[in-house]
């Protein structure tokens, strides 16, 4: 397939995918969910990758939904925004919090709406410092979407969480590290450098139990404690048979740097 609003690539394990409206602060069109939508089953299609890397074009990393692209006659029926989620928006959040490897996210300027939100669904956050994260939704009296609504309170708590909403007051990404909504933020001419080396590292770490972690992580909030420890049982049962696992342990033994495959 080629692509017209984002790059993607393969490289030494990390899929690098990289929004590129850049005029349009990489929002959102039919277009691009379909063309991201692409990238990512062959992200999944693909084993030898390890690490999926997820950043913007130009001074923005996503605006969230282009409203040019829906763009609809005044006298027009009004459009069922309902649709618009289940067919792309859903999917797509689905579809990066079920992938079985790291996700790294470079923000690397505004990210807004369903674009903070798309941030927020990747593993670890890092931020340029003159990004910054909007919960813009309610300027235009739209609910928050893309799993704003179950991601933000879980980040943040729920009266944060709710302030953000109503308000859609403009968070700076060093609050957003203070506040534990992102990993950590850094000089803008560094922020990319940051996020291949981390990158770098996931596509030579263990690659199935970092799948494990997060299968686990994910699960914890909705979970008992005697359910989460029935999980970590039945998951480390599975890291433990995995190579990686007997790799790790031979590497530690031997007092030597392990070499994992991902398996």
């Amino acid at each position: 397939m080629n692509f017209t609003t984002i790059e993607f690539a393969i490289e030494q394990g990390i899929a690098t995918l990289t929004l590129n409206r850049p005029d349009s602060l990489n929002s959102f069109t039919t277009v691009m969910h379909a063309e991201v939508r692409e990238a990512l089953a062959q992200v999944q299609a693909e084993s030898s990758v390890r690490c999926l890397l997820i950043t913007g074009k130009g001074r923005g990393f996503c605006a969230g939904q282009d409203l040019n692209d829906r763009a609809v006659d005044p006298n027009a029926p009004m459009p069922d925004l309902g649709e618009s989620l289940e067919q792309r928006y859903n999917p797509l959040i689905r579809t990066l919090k079920a992938l079985p490897i790291p996700i790294v996210c470079a923000v690397n300027g505004v990210a807004a709406g369903a674009g903070a939100n798309l941030a927020f669904a990747c593993d670890i956050v890092l931020a340029a410092r003159s990004a910054a994260f909007i919960q813009a939704f309610c300027k235009i009296g739209l609910v928050p979407d893309s799993g704003g609504t179950w991601i933000l309170p879980r980040l943040v708590g729920p009266a944060r969480a709710m302030a953000l909403s109503l308000l859609g007051d403009k968070v700076s990404a060093e609050q957003a590290e203070q506040w534990g909504m992102i990993w950590k933020s850094y000089p803008d001419d560094q922020l990319m450098s940051e996020a291949k080396r981390l990158a770098a590292h996931f596509a030579t770490q263990p690659t199935k139990g970092l799948a494990y972690i997060k299968q686990a992580i994910q699960a914890a909030s909705n979970n008992t404690l005697d359910q989460q420890l029935d999980l970590e049982r039945d998951l480390q049962r599975l890291a433990g048979r995995t190579s990686d696992y007997r790799e790790g342990v031979q590497a530690f033994l031997a007092k030597r740097a392990p070499q994992f495959t991902g398996q």
